[in-house]
């Protein structure tokens, strides 16, 4: 029986010809990466057992980009802190306002990971690589903790899924749609602790950012991880990009995989999450006259450059409707520099939005962004959860570029085709 190549990624980092689902190993690790909202309950812990040191200052990356800029005092101090540890312990990968952007935009643009690697972070959508063809998954702060200490890690083989897409998308229907729809099949936890394979002729045409964004929200079905097996899409992304030699792994064609799911993509519209789950959705005919008070275009879900770009193409000549307001934050300094020069936020500007530099900050209810009691919200971010944006009384609805964009000029859920004049 083969492996799959989840199974090949994790026996070669433990030195082993073969793993197998359930199967407990010790694996290398060659990126560990955390946040300021991760890296203080690193450094609790360090103290705790009396040590001070990393497995390897060029193998620890370190963005501080959730409550940055600061937000206010306590998120200053805890910066201040993880700049501190930073710095004493010279991480070359160490990325500073104005250098940084959101984690999971930020390691694959920078080349920092790479096909074959196996990489954990301080966040559950560390998961983002995947589409890399990397191994990569969230983990606690003691793990976390393990890994930048010893640069070694136990797992837990998982099982796999392989997700199979057939057909041509429609106009507007992107990566968010396939995972959003995807999610919406098997639910909040038809994934667990399984490794979400994705495959299939769509595939094979997804962009690079499609791929990162449906990797991204393999952790809302509950996924160890969501992998993508590397071809010329891949291979061109990482040229040029990648910092350090990468392996490509691929699943044998007798890989065992705990379940097969196939889908037509031509069947399936833009899609909207409904509160309070990812799962919790509806196709865009079917959503119905839901009126939003703010829209937020971006996060390590939806902020690269091509994301903007939609946004762009349904916003032209077209304004954001009374008392709504849209946010956009793109998700790296690089996606702000290009979407700037490109005229983007020319368009932006036009249509009455505003825009941030990058911060996850709306997207975890801490700030540039905040909803109050009782405010809806049209988000392209990945988790809709009682409370995620803001007040317990305030709903998020999850969604494309397209989908937001459209949104925002309607003042209520919206689709793309009611604004564009294409």
């Amino acid at each position: 029986m083969g492996m799959t190549i989840t199974e090949k990624i994790l026996a070669s980092h433990s030195g082993m010809d073969k793993v197998s689902p359930g199967e407990l190993i010790n694996a290398k690790i060659d990126i560990a990466m955390g946040h300021d909202l991760s890296i203080p309950e690193v450094i609790d812990k360090l103290e705790d057992i009396g040590v001070d040191k990393v497995f390897d200052k060029e193998r620890v990356v370190i963005v501080p980009d959730h409550f940055t800029p600061n937000k206010d005092i306590q998120a200053a101090e805890n910066c201040k802190r993880v700049r501190g540890f930073a710095k004493r312990h010279r991480i070359s990968h160490y990325y500073e306002v104005g250098e940084m952007g959101i984690c999971h935009a930020l390691l694959p643009e920078k080349g920092i990971v790479g096909a074959g690697d196996l990489v954990v972070g301080g966040d559950s959508h560390t998961c983002t690589y995947g589409a890399l063809g990397a191994f990569s998954t969230g983990v606690g702060s003691s793990d976390l903790t393990a890994a930048i200490l010893t640069g070694m890690l136990w797992f837990k083989v998982p099982e796999s899924i392989r997700f199979v897409y057939h057909g041509t998308l429609k106009k507007w229907v992107d990566g968010k749609d396939l995972i959003l729809h995807t999610i919406g099949d098997i639910g909040v936890d038809g994934a667990l602790y399984k490794a979400m394979e994705f495959s299939g002729e769509t595939i094979d045409q997804l962009p690079m950012s499609g791929r990162l964004t449906m990797a991204n929200m393999a952790i809302e079905a509950g996924a160890k991880n969501g992998i993508f097996e590397p071809d010329q899409t891949t291979e061109k992304y990482l040229e040029g990009r990648a910092r350090r030699p990468y392996k490509i792994f691929r699943s044998d064609a007798d890989a065992l995989y705990a379940d097969v799911r196939e889908y037509d993509v031509g069947r399936i519209e833009p899609q909207v999450a409904f509160p309070h789950l990812p799962s919790n959705t509806k196709a865009i005919s079917e959503v119905g006259d839901i009126a939003i008070d703010q829209v937020v275009i971006g996060s390590c879900t939806n902020g690269r450059i091509e994301d903007l770009r939609v946004a762009a193409q349904v916003l032209q000549g077209n304004k954001v409707a009374p008392y709504v307001r849209l946010i956009i934050i793109p998700a790296t300094q690089e996606v702000y520099r290009q979407a700037m020069q490109e005229g983007l936020f020319e368009i932006f500007l036009d249509a009455k939005a505003a825009i941030s530099t990058p911060t996850c900050g709306p997207c975890v209810g801490g700030h540039m962004g905040v909803l109050a009691k009782g405010e809806r919200a049209v988000s392209t971010t990945n988790r809709n959860f009682i409370g995620r944006m803001g007040h317990p009384e305030s709903e998020v609805f999850l969604c494309n570029p397209a989908v937001a964009a459209a949104s925002a000029v309607k003042g209520r859920i919206a689709s793309p085709e009611e604004v564009t004049r294409i």
